[in-house]
């Protein structure tokens, strides 16, 4: 139960300098639209045509979903920060604001430890590919992926809701995230620290060495491949994905792996600002437009809006 005196926060945002706000708010913008856009029109042309429906295209379905959640979770407050003077956020707001970005930040790691794993098994057994990855392989292993991440997000969300807010209620910061809310509790957040810790060995290291022996197999697979062209597109996908991973995964593991009062608001905001929008961005265009299946199925969706 919530006993805290606390009703509101008050978010400072990004920058406290005047001239900055408006060219932030014109770049931020520019990113929400882009990954918003983008991953709704993955969505639509995935749902619509049913060549798309094999487990490659739902786990990017998925993918598009939980960012298109993670990026309208934290950017239009964010930018309505900047375009007014109000900066308050309810306390329940702030809390629902919370658990939306922490269950899609459990459910985007293990999908890219899924994804990986489906790739591998594409590229290393593609004769046993479709009795390995069938409907009810992949319909568990996002039952798991949800499994995990709205267990996740309750468990660290529940703990906030035990902590008092008595007094401080400004948070340095561009959304309510864990680390720069726990300083502000007058209650003991030991416990929410170390679930925090625990959460991040788990699941980002976690997920992330296991993304990566993924992704070991499929280079060994890769380089059996005897025409020198297939090598080379094959890499190239890789070497995109391996990109993506590696600009996600650090970022977060730096900044939960830490104890609250070591937290650098200034620098640590800007690493925020990695995993919480530039993936988001990235993800479409790495994982999808430049896929040929999908860009045949988005000129499908295009030549239906268009009749």
């Amino acid at each position: 139960m919530n006993n805290s005196i606390v009703t509101e926060f008050m978010i400072l945002g990004l920058t406290q300098k005047p001239e900055l706000q408006r060219i932030l708010f014109i770049a931020f913008l520019f990113v929400y639209l882009v990954a918003f856009l983008g991953n709704v029109l993955i969505v639509i042309a995935i749902i619509y045509n049913p060549t798309l429906h094999t487990p490659m295209h739902v786990f990017l379905l998925a993918l598009a979903i939980v960012d298109s959640i993670c990026t309208t979770s934290i950017i239009p407050k964010m930018l309505g920060t900047m375009l007014t003077s109000a900066r308050s956020i309810s306390y329940g707001s702030c809390m629902s604001q919370l658990f939306f970005f922490t269950w899609s930040l459990g459910a985007e790691m293990v999908l890219f430890t899924t994804m990986a794993y489906d790739r591998s098994v594409a590229i290393g057994f593609p004769l046993h590919y479709r009795t390995i990855m069938n409907d009810h392989m992949c319909l568990a292993l996002l039952s798991i992926t949800m499994v995990i991440a709205v267990t996740n997000s309750w468990v660290h969300t529940g703990l906030i809701l035990r902590l008092t807010f008595c007094g401080l209620n400004t948070i340095d910061h561009f959304f309510c995230e864990l680390p720069p809310l726990l300083p502000l509790s007058c209650s003991p957040i030991r416990i929410s620290e170390v679930m925090v810790y625990v959460a991040d060995i788990t699941l980002a290291i976690g997920d992330f060495t296991l993304t990566c022996i993924s992704y070991g197999f499929i280079i060994a697979a890769i380089l059996r491949i005897r025409t020198a062209e297939g090598k080379r597109k094959a890499f190239s996908t890789c070497s995109s994905h391996l990109i993506v991973v590696s600009l996600y995964y650090p970022p977060v593991i730096y900044t939960y792996i830490r104890p609250a009062a070591s937290y650098s608001f200034e620098r640590d905001k800007v690493i925020a600002a990695l995993y919480t929008l530039e993936t988001p961005t990235l993800n479409p265009i790495v994982y999808s437009f430049r896929n040929k299946e999908m860009q045949t199925g988005i000129q499908k969706v295009f030549t239906f809006l268009k009749s």
